[in-house]
């Protein structure tokens, strides 16, 4: 194999793992984001059930003071109906009574379904409380961990990089020239085998006299179809 062949093989190798580090660095900030939303999640869930809570004591405090105003409102309308004398007037508060009486029961009535409710959203609170610390934990770990993958990663890349340049400087300018636009145009790879006769760029098949120069390992050959450098393959 051509000399400059070896070294180019070389460096599309670091330069495409440095590629790969590259993609990975990016998914960092989306994994990142992606652990972040879950515990905001987690943890709105339990402020969700505890503002229910909130809102369901409010709401059995005020059937608690509704029960108190009516119960006051009786003790008055007895203290008035034992001072009145007239029959009417008795049957009248004592019928006054009653409603507040019947109101009571069934605003205790309310207030019995919004105990029962509220104990129920405690035992709630309590398992999205222990949920939501066993995600924070969790999370937490695997935050850490990101953090140490994303600094792993950094690391790799800039050795590689400085290794790319030590590679790069020993390959003759105009040949480094060619095999940049060919690596950041295809995407893939710049330097590619012949195998079978075949281009494996791009799959197709290259003249007999492409594929002789080849072989022959004397000189940088590309392939006439997609530009790619060629090599002998298996």
């Amino acid at each position: 194999m051509h000399s400059e062949l070896e070294q180019l093989l070389v460096l599309q190798d670091r330069q495409q793992k440095i590629r790969q580090i590259q993609a990975e660095i990016k998914t960092v900030p989306l994994e990142r984001a992606h652990l972040e939303s879950q515990l905001a999640a987690s943890a709105a869930g339990v402020e969700s059930l505890k503002q229910k809570a909130r809102q369901v004591e409010v709401g059995r405090k005020n059937l608690e003071l509704d029960v108190g105003t009516r119960t006051e409102s009786i003790a008055r309308l007895k203290t008035q109906q034992y001072q009145t004398r007239k029959n009417d007037e008795f049957q009248a508060i004592g019928h006054e009574i009653e409603r507040y009486e019947n109101e009571i029961r069934k605003l205790e009535d309310q207030e019995l379904e919004l105990m029962i409710e509220a104990d129920k959203l405690k035992g709630e609170i309590d398992a999205a409380d222990k949920s939501a610390r066993a995600t924070k934990d969790s999370i937490s770990r695997q935050l850490t961990d990101l953090e140490t993958k994303s600094k792993a990663l950094g690391s790799q890349q800039q050795e590689l990089e400085k290794e790319r340049e030590t590679l790069a400087a020993q390959i003759d300018d105009d040949l480094l020239d060619q095999f940049e636009r060919l690596f950041n145009s295809k995407g893939d790879a710049a330097v590619v085998a012949v195998e079978h006769g075949v281009c494996t760029g791009c799959h197709m098949k290259v003249t007999t006299a492409t594929a002789s120069r080849v072989k022959a390992g004397k000189e940088i050959v590309s392939c006439e179809n997609c530009g790619r450098i060629l090599y002998l393959g298996a």
